[in-house]
C-alpha cells in the first residue's frame, strides 16, 4: 500500500523569467565551506541550506541534501540546465560581492574609536 499522490498540472505556456534574491551567510575563507546562502525564487519560494563549496575549479553551489542509503541526494534542485546555471551563477557572484565587502567590515571593526570631546 502506498501514500504517494500524484498531482497533474497544467502545462506552462513558454518560460517565466526567474528573479533570484541571493542572501550570504557567514563567509569563510578557510574550510571546504565557504559560504551559507538562502535563495528566494520570485519572492514566493524560498531554499535554505544552499552552500558554496571550496572545489578545485573554484566556487562550487551545493544544494540542501540529507543522507540515504546510496549516500547524499539532494532536497530540491534546478530541472534545467539553463536554470542549474543560472542559479549557480547568482549564488556565486552573491558570494564573491560578500567576500569582496569582507575586508572593508574588518577595516571598520579594527579602526580606532573617534576621539570623544568632553568638557
Amino acid at each position: 500500500m502506498s501514500n504517494k499522490t500524484t498531482h497533474q498540472s497544467a502545462p506552462v505556456q513558454g518560460t517565466l523569467p526567474m528573479e533570484l534574491e541571493v542572501k550570504i551567510y557567514s563567509v569563510s575563507t578557510s574550510g571546504n565551506v565557504l559560504a551559507n546562502a538562502s535563495v528566494t525564487l520570485n519572492g514566493c519560494f524560498a531554499i535554505r541550506g544552499v552552500k558554496v563549496i571550496d572545489s578545485e575549479n573554484g566556487p562550487f553551489v551545493s544544494m540542501p541534501s540529507y543522507k540515504g542509503r546510496d549516500g547524499y541526494r539532494d532536497v530540491c534542485f534546478p530541472c534545467t540546465k539553463e536554470f542549474h546555471q543560472q542559479f549557480s551563477d547568482a549564488v556565486v557572484a552573491a558570494y564573491q560581492q560578500a567576500l569582496e565587502q569582507l575586508p572593508q567590515r574588518h577595516q571598520e571593526q579594527e579602526a580606532p574609536p573617534a576621539p570623544s570631546m568632553s568638557m
